[in-house]
């Protein structure tokens, strides 16, 4: 039901739009949408998109409103990004009416049809909606598509210290991990979890699990701290003794060590230094 919520959303925007609506603006005179929720625009998307652009051209225009001299892009601000790096002089666009709240809202239901924004950029579009428009949760879903739930929760992630919520920008955290960590009232102890989940690539339900456990966790991260200072020790000793380079790999009390030779009869020298020397 969320999608043909949020499809109505779009075509509305742009229903109705005829060729004779469309013109070439000058991208000097376009100006990004100020109210638009996506603070990230990674420059690998924006390369890929330019090149379809370069190879297809613009299939479908941009949606702007008229700002004085200038344009600000209702819908559409990654083609614009994208020209832009192209170096393109202008891009077609349609002029269409709409005021601070139309712009915001479809700024939202775009990034959220299209599933590229992150779930921080999400809230703090919906935060947006509720504080500078005095929207409800349920008025907000309403216009987006979604649950009040899903406002109400997405919300939430904005109560985050800003180096988790960075994490979770950055797909490092997930959402199921996020609403674990708002379950611990302690900051310091639900910073060091969220960079514990990330550095060990711990699961959702992991996590859940040790979020009880921040004292044992630690210690064992002491613990791995020593265990891994005596594997360095272990390979020093070994490319002394063995006067080769020596890898070992160790994790969880597993692992393998390799021994490097140089030639047939380094290998022979290897086979004596570990007894071995009367293999056929």
């Amino acid at each position: 039901m969320s999608k043909k919520v949020l499809g109505r959303g779009l075509e509305s925007l742009i229903s109705g739009i005829e060729q004779s609506q469309i013109r070439n603006v000058p991208l000097s005179q376009i100006k990004p949408n100020p109210y638009q929720p996506r603070k990230q625009f990674t420059e690998e998307e924006l390369k890929e998109l330019s090149q379809s652009i370069k190879e297809n051209g613009i299939i479908q225009p941009i949606i702007v409103r008229k700002a004085g001299e200038n344009f600000e892009i209702i819908a559409g601000e990654r083609r614009f990004r994208a020209s832009q790096m192209l170096q393109l002089k202008d891009i077609p666009a349609v002029v269409k009416t709409a005021n601070d709240l139309a712009m915001l809202e479809y700024a939202i239901i775009e990034n959220v049809q299209r599933e590229n924004l992150n779930p921080i950029d999400e809230a703090g579009g919906y935060k947006e909606l509720q504080e500078k428009f005095h929207l409800t949760h349920e008025q907000i879903g309403n216009k987006v598509g979604k649950s009040r739930s899903h406002i109400t929760n997405i919300i939430r992630l904005l109560e985050l210290e800003m180096h988790i919520r960075n994490l979770i920008s950055q797909k490092k955290l997930s959402m199921g991990h996020a609403k674990i960590l708002l379950s611990i009232k302690d900051k310091s102890r639900r910073i060091y979890l969220a960079d514990y989940a990330v550095k060990n690539e711990i699961s959702v339900r992991e996590l859940e699990t040790m979020t009880g456990k921040a004292p044992e966790i630690k210690q064992q991260k002491k613990t791995k701290a020593k265990r891994e200072m005596h594997v360095e020790k272990i390979v020093e000793k070994l490319c002394e003794k063995m006067n080769r380079k020596v890898d070992m790999k160790y994790k969880k009390g597993k692992g393998k060590i390799i021994l490097d030779f140089y030639s047939d009869d380094d290998l022979h020298n290897l086979l004596e230094k570990l007894g071995l020397k009367n293999i056929d």
